[in-house]
């Protein structure tokens, strides 16, 4: 009985292995990868984890992405940015913790929304992003920029170069970028 059991069960297991490999093709790479940037300045941490799409020759703002309707910034999962130390974005105080950004792309700017809820996902079933305003928590505007390279995989990047902290995002030929700033005493 035990013998038949475990041939049984042999033979389940190796079917799910094949299904899993030639049916949902788990070892190939993923279309989205997984990504990550991070910056340390002094005792402040910044996190960001996301989801980089590909272009791979498609009209990117404005059609796969379209305009004026909420994105969850990136793909997959939702995008997640996290704080140890309280921030002022745009003369607006971000608590130390941790986010979801969302963003609704337009044609000369984006809007950028810091949403205090943690989601599952970035969309729902019906590929409607999962996004809730009553969690908003900063939601600023910002222009975009034109950049003369292509960017194949959208990027989320910390930029310190100047000593003025941004958080850029970058696909196609498009860029934008949020400042910001340790809160001191003196700010909000």
């Amino acid at each position: 009985m035990l013998k038949r059991l475990l041939i049984i069960l042999s033979i389940l297991a190796l079917g799910l292995l094949l299904y899993s490999v030639f049916v949902e093709n788990i070892f190939s790479p993923r279309l989205s990868p997984k990504d990550s940037a991070k910056i340390s300045l002094n005792d402040l941490d910044l996190k960001v984890e996301y989801n980089r799409p590909s272009k791979r020759e498609r009209e990117i703002f404005g059609a796969l992405v379209p305009f004026d309707k909420v994105w969850r910034t990136g793909a997959n999962e939702a995008t997640t940015f996290s704080t140890n130390k309280d921030l002022v974005i745009d003369g607006m105080l971000l608590k130390k913790g941790k986010y979801t950004i969302w963003t609704v792309p337009m044609d000369k700017s984006w809007k950028v929304m810091f949403n205090s809820k943690q989601y599952d996902w970035g969309v729902n079933e019906r590929m409607v992003p999962m996004w809730d305003p009553n969690y908003d928590v900063i939601e600023i505007e910002v222009p975009t920029k034109q950049i003369d390279e292509t960017v194949e995989e959208f990027t989320i990047a910390f930029d310190n170069t100047t000593g003025s902290l941004k958080l850029s995002m970058a696909w196609d030929s498009t860029k934008v970028e949020v400042p910001i700033e340790e809160r001191t005493s003196k700010k909000p």
